[in-house]
């Protein structure tokens, strides 16, 4: 009798254990994609052409840019995304995560865009500069990086172009997207479209260094 009585309580305890196994929240995991850009509410520069950024038939001449490092303010520099719920109150989501750490996604994001702008297929994340030289290096201090589902989100940043080991140019940018859409991924997609815009501020700033 005793030894039905421990065995039931046994299946009891694995019962429970299965069915807490099986209400474990659900992880979901995003990137910053130039595919998600939306029409900004800020005004985005023009990036007019310029001999030094021809595309890939003059390849050899382009210099090349390493985009990053950058800093961010700590309280988002973490896997786990991180909105406002208030004035003075942020929370953070443990079911809603970066596929990639920021310090490293950012810098491949923008080395995209800023290539996509330039025509230049010689724009890097610093990640892929290892051990090797860069005629442009961009530095960007991240100040916000703030996000209130269903409303907006705002990037503000200090941005240096240093050209061999100076500071050549720099710049602030403050970039506030409208959030288009329901959802985490619509949250997302106006990350990426106010990084574009940075982005393109940067690539206008790089332009005016070029001979």
């Amino acid at each position: 009798m005793m030894r039905s009585m421990l065995w039931t309580a046994v299946a009891i305890c694995l019962a429970l254990a299965s069915v807490g196994c099986s209400r474990s929240p659900q992880i979901n995991f995003y990137t910053l994609t130039p595919a998600a850009v939306a029409q900004s509410s800020a005004p985005q520069p023009a990036v007019a052409s310029s001999p030094a950024f021809q595309g890939a038939s003059s390849a050899r001449a382009l210099p090349v840019v390493a985009i990053g490092p950058i800093t961010l303010p700590e309280v988002v520099d973490r896997p786990q995304m991180v909105v406002q719920a208030g004035p003075n109150e942020v929370k953070i989501l443990e079911t809603k995560r970066w596929a990639e750490p920021l310090k490293s996604g950012i810098p491949r994001f923008m080395a995209r865009e800023i290539g996509r702008q330039l025509a230049s297929r010689r724009v890097f994340s610093y990640l892929e500069m290892t051990g090797a030289a860069a005629d442009y290096r961009v530095l960007v201090d991240f100040s916000r990086f703030d996000s209130q589902p269903g409303e907006a989100v705002t990037v503000e940043a200090d941005w240096t172009v240093r050209h061999q080991g100076k500071a050549a140019r720099a710049g602030h940018s403050l970039v506030r997207q409208k959030i288009q859409g329901e959802g985490y991924d619509a949250l997302v997609a106006a990350y990426s479209a106010a990084l574009s815009v940075l982005s393109a501020e940067v690539a206008s700033g790089l332009q005016a260094l070029t001979p």
